[in-house]
């Protein structure tokens, strides 16, 4: 296994983060535990997930497998950078009481306890915002987390599915206190999904945050989904199968496709490869729902692209190019 240190901090994470957003959903939990061990087994240390995981009525399910999982000891705690988010409402369905979400101070107390207790641990490594919250002045959600690293129930803060200009506010408030601020940035970064370089990677560089890229194959798209229909029938679905429907990007995905069976390469591996070549990014997340894609991903981590791969890649997916280059002189 390959480490990195995340972002300016001296924590150390593998180059591949365990997302955990199917363990309930979709995989049950003694797969989900069997999955976990054999990435602890393979040195990945950095495992995401969220309060709202498990969805729908199932909310904060994910967290309760980790949690279970944590609970049968041999240090998995302990060799686990553990991360995960608060924004979601926890509330049932149509339950009218306000304050069960977003980033007030007392949603963050109220979320930060609930998740210790599913977790069956006492302290989050990464606590992660799960998104924007415009209502909520950051000198107030900084406020809640000084008080939890105070605490000793949070170690770092990082956000998700921030803009650019959110990650320097967030960090020029933070400093303005005297506080680290985000030491992370989640978002959604792929090849096919490049928007993040214009603004959010150099923010994130900038403010010495480590990137951590969500659905690395783009939901299905970039995991050889032609190829997948060809051969054994298997239809797009959700995601991919909306893309597929454009011309254009059914045009550009075969090119993709076409480009890495020339090199005798595997488009998941090679996706997720290629998210590793890119600056300022410490690890994508992948979301295994089964032992063999998780095996698939950790092969990625030996897969060394070479230029002529890397230049096809560009020539398929450009990205938009730096800001404001990209839209202006």
């Amino acid at each position: 296994m390959k480490y990195t240190q995340l972002g300016r901090t001296g924590l150390k994470v593998s180059r591949l983060v365990l997302g955990t957003m199917n363990f309930g959903p979709q995989t049950d939990e003694p797969t989900s535990h069997r999955i976990l061990d054999e990435a602890l087994a393979a040195g990945l240390n950095f495992v995401d997930t969220a309060n709202v995981y498990g969805w729908g009525e199932n909310k904060g399910r994910t967290e309760e497998i980790l949690g279970t999982w944590f609970a049968q000891g041999g240090g998995r705690r302990d060799k686990t950078v553990l991360a995960t988010k608060v924004y979601g409402n926890m509330a049932g369905d149509g339950d009218p009481w306000p304050n069960h979400d977003r980033l007030s101070a007392l949603n963050i107390r109220r979320a930060v306890e609930a998740s210790l207790k599913r977790l069956q641990t006492d302290y989050i490594d990464l606590y992660q915002f799960h998104h924007v919250d415009r209502r909520t002045p950051f000198e107030e959600i900084w406020q809640a987390v000084d008080v939890l690293i105070q605490q000793g129930k949070v170690l770092y803060a990082g956000s998700s599915n921030f803009p650019g200009y959110k990650i320097a506010q967030a960090n020029e408030t933070a400093a303005r206190r005297g506080a680290v601020g985000l030491v992370s940035e989640q978002c959604l970064y792929n090849l096919a999904e490049r928007r993040a370089e214009m603004e959010v990677i150099p923010a994130a560089q900038e403010y010495g945050l480590g990137v951590i890229p969500w659905s690395p194959l783009h939901g299905g798209l970039l995991g050889g989904v032609i190829k997948k229909e060809v051969e054994g029938g298997r239809r797009a679905s959700g995601r991919s199968a909306d893309a597929l429907a454009s011309t254009e990007v059914r045009a550009q995905v075969q090119a993709y496709e076409d480009l890495l069976d020339k090199h005798g390469l595997e488009p998941g591996e090679t996706a997720l490869a290629w998210l590793l070549t890119r600056p300022g990014v410490t690890g994508p997340i992948v979301g295994p729902r089964t032992s063999e894609q998780l095996t698939s991903a950790l092969r990625a981590l030996e897969l060394e692209l070479g230029e002529e791969v890397l230049a096809g890649l560009d020539e398929i997916f450009p990205g938009p190019g730096p800001s404001p280059e990209a839209f202006a002189w």
